[in-house]
């Protein structure tokens, strides 16, 4: 599948966009989220990542992906075969990202705690992103810890984002409060 010309004149518009005022320097060993590309770019990662649910650990690689947009913090991707694929469930929703395609999502269940579409994979995505086609994303606001490299990460603002936010990125980042329009 391509992606349609009116999204490719879309990027094109954004691209040309100002960047906001209050772009933060990246100190040593930081990068600027700015410098990201849009359209997005994945790149493997040899990273250490980890997802911590209901007291237990259920995804744990070195072999992970990370997906970089500018504005945005990396949002990670790990092989099935990394994760413990017992405790999800696949789900009815579904959504369509214009840069990778129709993504399924899966509930996660652990003991007595059940928490919905937290969990998101593209089965078959564009030809640009087909790094990604089968690997597993998680939300990280609804996880008890994402961890990249031993530092646990914060959950990129906005609701429906799934950055990683860590101390080597430098901002602002896209999902709080005034960055609707970047």
């Amino acid at each position: 599948m391509r992606i349609p010309s009116y999204i490719l004149r879309a990027r094109d518009q954004w691209q040309q966009a100002r960047r906001p005022a209050g772009i933060e320097r990246p100190g040593p060993g930081q990068e600027s989220v700015w410098d990201y590309p849009r359209p997005p770019r994945v790149e493997p990662t040899s990273r250490h990542l980890a997802v911590d649910f209901c007291g237990r650990r259920i995804a744990d690689t070195r072999r992970g992906l990370r997906l970089l947009e500018t504005s945005h913090p990396p949002t990670y991707y790990f092989p099935p075969e990394d994760v413990d694929r017992s405790v999800l469930t696949p789900s009815t929703h579904e959504s369509i990202c214009e840069w990778k395609g129709q993504a399924e999502y899966y509930t996660i269940e652990v003991g007595d705690r059940l928490v919905r579409n937290a969990v998101w994979s593209y089965a078959d995505p564009f030809p640009e992103f087909s790094l990604l086609a089968g690997y597993l994303a998680f939300m990280p606001t609804q996880m008890d810890a994402c961890w990249v490299d031993g530092e646990q990460a914060r959950a990129q603002d906005g609701g429906f984002y799934g950055g990683w936010i860590t101390s080597d990125l430098a901002g602002p980042i896209k999902g709080g409060p005034g960055s609707a329009g970047w």
